[in-house]
């Protein structure tokens, strides 16, 4: 593959990791007799999620999230991806994209929306470039070059993509190079929920989005922030919402069953016990704040150690059900790549995050040192990185390599690791994120000693019999639901649980012929999902975009409401004016995902 990057010098593209890789000289089971004993598989898992912003705001919070994370992360993913495709080599991600993700990547306002952001990312390049020439620092000049051909690049990418970002991603899969797993329609904490029926719409109306776009139905599912909930006699969290009291609680695994769900990914402590880690608390201060209330109370399971993370298992749904499997995080690789202050993103060479120049917001230091005042970040060096990125791939390498060997001597039998990440670590965080993650496949494929495989592949070829009990729990310190249920969030709660009520007796009440009222009823629907996101109540906890994320919630509970108003009208037979149409049409307009959605899977007892 030769260099494109309109036209810059293979320096700036060896710079960027845009060059040409030797091709592997092997096809796996042809290099004679030197080829070793597989000790394993490597099921590396990236979730891909963002909530709803279209028509919600550009900057600092909106718009600019999505196209962040498309110039930064999933387009460097995807050349990443097709590249070794091209060179024979199958990546075998596991690729989680969010329901509501796919709905906002494959809609027309995003490219519009991403053809300026890119613009405005490569005029700010050319004028940061003439100021650093004028005022003598070349070195920094240089850097704005890279980012003028950088975002060039980008650009050019998301052209040959046909401006459409699922669609590449689906025909990796369609080629068996990667899989993709659905999540929750809107990433609804579901624990939380407050009726089955709104469990159970969250996971319905995610698997028909994801058919929509995938052309198949999904085998695995990512539970939003990795909570679940087993069935018991439950009661809601909250006071003064009702009457509710205790009343019986299907447990997660059961809808998924139901939906023909073959697995999920929870966090190590679940199935482990001991103390649950986050890797969040060192980024965000609100947390560590919010995390000493709770941490007065947390006890953690015992540690049970004949359950492993590298075996899969299966958690039991009802009678007549298929259980489902479950695959756990590894601890020790974990920390290696999420952690920037104790894993590979905190390499001194790397580019740093946090310091941006304005205007323009980009970046031009390295991190220096995990705990550098950002006055204190020096230049960043492109030509210092390739060695920190090999190392950093060898080392992990090693991990995986020893975990798995040392389960194969054990067991006898080939182990599976599962890393999962958040997509967003992987350019937008760790800006070489992607080169360090190509290097790490292909030197399992070259090393031979454990193979990459997605986690339906793994799950073909492991059959789990083993059905256990998993306690409720979530990813993160702690390991519970505080980071989304707490004094800063019980208000969203409760506007939250007041809608699921009213969509469920909507849907129970609604007759089938009245085409306004299912126009009504339909985004009813659309705004309750978008209400439940699990984003609100993390932005508000984190204080990462606090209010933007509090204006989100009363924004689509207000709209909620009234077009609840106006479907109880019109279900007494009573006129809906002019002006509520309006209002209508200006809510289809601005909150516009799934399409086609069905107000029925609000319905009690089906």
């Amino acid at each position: 593959m030769a260099c494109t990057v309109g036209g810059a010098s293979l320096d700036i593209c060896r710079r960027l990791g845009y060059y040409k890789f030797e091709k592997l000289s092997f096809v796996r089971g042809k290099r004679g007799i030197d080829v070793p004993e597989v000790k394993g598989d490597f099921c590396l898992v990236l979730h891909t999620h963002l909530p709803y912003v279209l028509a919600h705001g550009r900057w600092p919070h909106g718009m600019d999230w999505i196209n962040e994370a498309a110039a930064e992360c999933y387009i460097p993913l995807l050349d990443m991806f097709w590249r070794l495709s091209d060179q024979g080599i199958a990546p075998k991600i596991t690729m989680g994209i969010t329901p509501i993700l796919m709905e906002q990547l494959s809609d027309h306002s995003f490219a519009e929306e991403f053809r300026e952001y890119v613009g405005m990312k490569i005029k700010a390049a050319e004028e940061n470039e003439k100021e650093f020439r004028e005022s003598g620092q070349r070195d920094m000049a240089e850097l704005a070059y890279m980012w003028r051909e950088y975002y060039s690049w980008i650009w050019r990418k998301f052209m040959e993509y046909g401006r459409d970002l699922v669609r590449p991603f689906k025909e990796l899969q369609d080629k068996g190079d990667i899989e993709i797993i659905t999540s929750a329609a809107t990433h609804g904490y579901l624990p939380l929920l407050l009726r089955d029926e709104c469990v159970r719409a969250q996971i319905v109306e995610g698997i028909r989005c994801y058919e929509e776009h995938c052309g198949r139905r999904p085998r695995g599912i990512w539970l939003p922030e990795c909570g679940y909930r087993p069935g018991y006699r439950w009661r809601p969290p909250l006071e003064s919402i009702g009457n509710e009291g205790y009343y019986d609680r299907k447990g997660i695994e059961e809808f998924l069953s139901e939906s023909g769900i073959e697995y999920f990914v929870i966090d190590t402590h679940m199935l482990k016990g001991g103390e649950a880690i986050g890797t969040y608390l060192e980024r965000f201060e609100a947390l560590r704040r919010l995390w000493k209330d709770f941490e007065k109370s947390y006890e953690p399971l015992p540690l049970d150690f004949e359950k492993s993370p590298y075996e899969l298992y299966l958690v039991g749904a009802s009678e007549g059900k298929a259980p489902v499997a479950v695959f756990t995080r590894d601890p020790v690789t974990g920390i290696q790549v999420w952690s920037g202050e104790h894993g590979y993103p905190g390499d001194g060479w790397y580019l740093d995050f946090h310091k941006k120049h304005f205007p323009g917001g980009l970046r031009y230091w390295r991190v220096t040192s995990s705990k550098s005042d950002l006055a204190d970040k020096e230049i960043y060096r492109p030509e210092k990185v390739e060695e920190r990125i090999s190392e950093n791939a060898d080392h992990f390498i090693s991990l995986v390599e020893g975990i798995l060997s040392e389960n194969f001597e054990a067991k006898g039998e080939r182990g599976v690791l599962c890393a999962p990440y958040d997509s967003e670590l992987f350019g937008h965080w760790w800006f070489e994120g992607p080169r360090w993650l190509e290097k790490v496949i292909t030197g399992l494929y070259r090393r031979g000693i454990v193979e990459p495989t997605t986690c339906s592949e793994h799950l073909d070829r492991a059959r789990p019999k083993i059905v256990i009990s998993l306690p409720e729990g979530s990813w993160g310190q702690g390991g519970f639901h505080w980071i989304w249920l707490n004094e800063w969030t019980y208000w969203t709660w409760r506007h939250i649980y007041d809608a699921e009520r009213r969509m469920i007796e909507l849907a129970d009440g609604a007759g089938q012929n009245d085409d306004l009222l299912q126009r009504i009823l339909r985004q009813c629907a659309r705004e309750l999902l978008l209400l439940e996101s699990s984003d609100w109540q993390f932005l508000i906890s984190t204080w990462t975009a606090r209010d933007y994320a509090e204006l989100r919630v009363d924004e689509h509970y207000r709209a909620f409401r009234k077009l609840d108003e106006m479907a109880r009208r019109r279900m007494k037979g009573e006129e809906i004016s002019e002006e509520e149409i309006a209002f209508l049409k200006l809510c289809e307009d601005r909150d516009r995902p799934f399409k086609d959605i069905d107000p029925g899977l609000w319905r009690s007892g089906i």
